[in-house]
């Protein structure tokens, strides 16, 4: 009896489920032994490099990356576009461009496509950040000749494109992300942070939230998607990352034979993105959400660029401040203090500029003890510095926590993506570990002088502003607005 359709899905479901399930572990890494309490100095993570790669690119201008990975039958496609919210005008067109893409493509409509990929057990996903648009699919490497002309639809023949695809389904998709938004609100932590973006970069484009804000996404239609479509969806303007089980030889001629022919139109104007001046004075930007019985907020300033030499070295740093679950903040404010069920701070970088932030939450009565606590802690890098115990430890999670990261084709796939779009090299991979090894006590002081933030702090705060706003002005300027407000400015 031959299997039904229904069992070969299924089957394919299953496969890709294993698939992903196994890592693709990164070459000469295969043995992480796990760290003692008492010696977790000497973790070892071998000698962890980059997997084997190649990039070139296509005559009309397309990069390509190849990296061959045979573990696992699977192969990820990832193509990064070098437009993000950094390029809207009205707000939220590089995320409904290609959210967009999925409405129906070539000769797919969008319940075909759909019902296409899956029936292989694949997926395939588009999306947009701040500076990259996105489409990746994950399939069997057996259906890479069904996949790609998928995913070359998907990327050259959106039907918007043509305005052959279904209005409704596009008024759908537009409400949905309007809806989306005033849910997000209902949850503070899903969205102080494009509060503090826009508190730091104002108008500029990195203040910009991808989401753009239920008035600017009512203003976009099928002509304006297009046109930022055809501004920015180009070879010229694109790489395609391959990770997976694939012969390098044929993959580069179905690539070309795929996409070769595909051409640029014009010139991409990118935005002038350059690095703001760190603020001169303290602000507060107070968000009221009067139903509110916790009071979530950020405190930080300006931070680094994607490419920043010292990137490594100010994870080290930041992991022992507030990047893991024994850090400073976390210990201070949730195990000694019981303010919160967790505290964080983390470096977040983008390709010109980035922004330093610690992150919590606790309930309105112990709002200003919270900040103040998490304030004094963050303190004791220029009070108190670190020590080598607590330095070694910090190395020692660091380097064990790397390598997961780059594991899976997908994540190496984005990974090659990320290299494309904000300008770093596999020298960050390469040269981890020696740098994390090689800090010191004296580095970590340097470290902490030059990058974080320590005067004209910047807060947000999001609660009820009724009770909140006494303690919100003992720490600057504030400037008060409410969540119901379209949008996420601080005025």
């Amino acid at each position: 009896m031959k299997p039904s359709k229904m069992t070969t899905a299924i089957k394919s479901k299953w496969m890709l489920g294993l698939a992903l399930s196994c890592a693709v572990t990164l070459s000469a890494c295969n043995s992480t032994p796990a760290p003692q309490a008492a010696k977790a100095e000497v973790v070892d993570t071998g000698s962890f490099k980059m997997p084997t790669y190649e990039t070139y690119q296509l005559a009309n201008g397309l990069t390509v990356y190849l990296m061959p990975q045979k573990e696992v039958p699977l192969i990820t496609v990832n193509a990064a576009i070098k437009v993000g919210s950094v390029n809207d005008t009205l707000g939220g067109e590089a995320r409904l461009t290609a959210k967009s893409l999925m409405l129906g493509a070539g000769q797919w409509s969008k319940s075909e496509l759909e019902q296409t990929i899956d029936f292989m057990g694949a997926s395939l996903t588009t999306n947009a950040s701040k500076e990259g648009s996105f489409v990746r699919s994950d399939f069997l490497a057996k259906d890479l000749d069904k996949m790609l002309p998928i995913i070359k639809a998907v990327l050259l023949e959106p039907s918007f494109k043509n305005k052959k695809f279904d209005s409704k389904e596009f008024a759908k998709l537009k409400q949905r992300e309007i809806a989306g938004l005033g849910q997000a609100k209902e949850s503070p932590r899903n969205v102080i942070g494009r509060y503090f973006d826009r508190m730091i970069f104002a108008d500029t484009p990195y203040g910009k939230p991808s989401s753009g804000n239920s008035d600017s996404l009512k203003k976009l239609d099928v002509t304006k998607l297009t046109a930022f479509y055809r501004a920015y969806y180009q070879p010229q303007n694109t790489a395609i990352s391959v990770v997976g089980d694939f012969d390098v030889t044929q993959m580069k001629a179905k690539l070309d034979a795929t996409f070769g022919a595909w051409k640029s139109t014009s010139k991409i104007q990118q935005p002038n993105l350059v690095a703001l001046p760190k603020p001169t004075k303290s602000n507060v930007l107070l968000v009221n959400k009067g139903d509110a019985i916790e009071t979530t907020f950020l405190i930080g300033g300006k931070g680094i660029r994607f490419d920043n030499k010292d990137r490594v070295g100010l994870t080290v740093v930041n992991t022992i401040l507030g990047g893991r679950f024994t850090s400073w903040l976390n210990d201070e404010l949730r195990v000694n203090a019981g303010l919160t069920y967790g505290a964080r701070s983390a470096f977040v970088p983008y390709a010109k500029d980035g922004i330093f932030r610690i992150s919590t939450f606790t309930k309105e009565a112990t709002t200003k003890e919270a900040i103040d606590l998490a304030i004094k802690t963050y303190s004791r890098l220029w009070e108190q510095g670190i020590d080598q115990a607590t330095l070694d430890s910090a190395k020692a999670y660091v380097k064990g926590q790397f390598p997961p990261r780059y594991e899976t084709s997908g994540q190496l796939a984005k990974l090659l993506g990320d290299m494309y779009l904000y300008g770093f090299d596999d020298s960050y991979i390469n040269e981890f570990q020696a740098k994390v090894d090689g800090l010191t006590l004296d580095e970590t002081k340097r470290l902490v002088n030059q990058y974080f933030p320590k005067d004209n702090l910047q807060y947000v705060l999001i609660g009820n502003a009724e009770k909140v706003a006494p303690i919100a002005k003992q720490y600057g300027d504030v400037t008060q607005v409410d969540i119901k407000a379209v949008g996420f400015n601080a005025q």
